[in-house]
């Protein structure tokens, strides 16, 4: 266990990743507490045995007594006031975020004057479901967790986010804010979109084609289950690169289509479509394994070996 680690972590936001990260990280033999703004979200998260309280400034001053890291877990539109306070009450901690998106927090961060302690995270993983009853202490097993190498990173915070993400049971994508929202746009945000027109366009078949509905349909849908202000929340932060993920998969519809009305065929879609689900089946995920962080342009090289889908299961 390293002595950051004794510092403790402050988790603000319980919700299904807030308190996964609470859950995980009392696992791993972390000091943990948190807030959440409603009172009876706190209350259900001390019922289950966890330091939950919703006085923010009661748990970021503990915090900045501790130079906890503190990780911020609520959804983008509550960022401004979750800012104000952690610039208020624990200025000095190292800071993270939850967030599915990284340009928006970047920004919001620097125009707080926060940046200098900051480093952004979004684990990928999630459910259907939302809130601390959601939450799970090994939601993050094995799953990716991209972490920010944006330039101006200090290696010390870099690395203590790090060390808590590894120890969550994550491995690390390093990226940085612009390139994480494009790539997120395509495999998070637009899969979302795609699910709520495809329970649209099912139920517009009527009760008989609900009821033959099976798994494709139920596979295929399953986000659409997401609460729709969580979803809003999620994907209309990163609109610049949802769009372009729109435009792109609206033309593979419309050549699709066309070539359906006019030789009985889907065109190419189907077997590109196949190929690609097997390069994501198949894809691998080398390790990296050699740059260590503060090292001359240890960030850039991080960034690069992420463009490549490598990905950090230790530290150096």
């Amino acid at each position: 266990m390293t002595g950051e680690r004794g510092n403790g972590v402050c988790v603000l936001g319980t919700g299904l990743i807030g308190g996964s990260v609470i859950r995980a990280a009392t696992s791993a033999g972390y000091d943990v507490w948190g807030y959440n703004r409603s009172p009876a979200g706190a209350h259900a998260a001390r019922a289950d045995g966890f330091d939950v309280t919703d006085d923010i400034a009661a748990a970021l001053g503990r915090a900045a007594d501790r130079r906890a890291l503190v990780v911020i877990g609520v959804p983008l539109p509550a960022l401004h006031p979750i800012l104000t306070a952690v610039q208020k009450y624990a200025p000095e901690c190292d800071l993270t975020d939850v967030i599915s998106v990284k340009g928006p927090v970047l920004d919001a961060v620097r125009a707080h004057g926060l940046a200098a302690r900051f480093v952004g995270g979004h684990p990928m993983a999630g459910t259907s479901e939302s809130g601390w009853s959601a939450a799970t202490g090994d939601l993050f097993r094995h799953a990716v967790w991209a972490i920010g190498v944006d330039p101006g990173t200090r290696p010390q915070t870099w690395t203590r986010v790090a060390e808590l993400a590894l120890d969550c049971g994550s491995v690390l994508a390093p990226v940085v804010a612009a390139e994480h929202d494009a790539a997120v746009a395509r495999i998070s945000h637009l899969p979302h979109v795609l699910a709520e027109a495809l329970a649209v366009a099912g139920a517009a078949g009527g009760d008989l084609a609900l009821g033959l509905a099976a798994g494709s349909f139920r596979d295929g849908t399953r986000v659409a289950a997401t609460a729709p202000d969580l979803v809003r929340a999620i994907c209309e932060p990163n609109a610049a690169a949802l769009l372009d993920a729109l435009d792109d998969t609206l033309r593979l519809l419309a050549d699709a289509r066309d070539h359906l009305a006019a030789d009985g065929t889907l065109g190419p879609l189907i077997d590109t479509g196949h190929r690609m689900r097997d390069r994501y089946e198949t894809l691998e995920r080398p390790e990296i394994t050699d740059i260590v962080p503060g090292d001359p342009d240890w960030l850039e090289r991080l960034r690069a070996a992420g463009q490549t889908g490598a990905v950090l299961r230790k530290l150096p």
